[in-house]
């Protein structure tokens, strides 16, 4: 199992409808046909000193393996979502692990 998790700072003065935008465009990802889990959402209300809540929007995808995860990289609705959405964010933070 290949696993992708993308955290993402949107800028501070973004509109109500440009958070929607981010929003439906980070949501259309889950069309993938690789993507075998996906998830998408804002920090949870846990708190202990470990967790990192600065982040604004965690997604969560799972793939069969590295090449489902290629296929998604150069897809045509990642693609659209990264062009669409790029000048919403200031930081974003992957981290990609394969299960042993």
């Amino acid at each position: 199992m290949f696993v992708h998790v993308v955290n993402f700072w949107l800028k501070k003065d973004l509109s109500e409808a440009d958070r929607q935008k981010f929003v439906e465009g980070v949501k259309s990802l889950s069309n993938i046909e690789s993507i075998k889990t996906f998830s998408v959402g804002p920090p949870a209300a846990t708190d202990r000193p470990v967790i990192d809540r600065s982040y604004d929007f965690c997604e969560l995808t799972v793939f069969d393996d590295a090449a489902g995860h290629d296929e998604y990289q150069v897809h045509p609705l990642h693609l659209k979502f990264i062009d669409d959405c790029k000048h919403l964010w200031e930081k974003v933070l992957i981290y990609d692990s394969e299960s042993i």
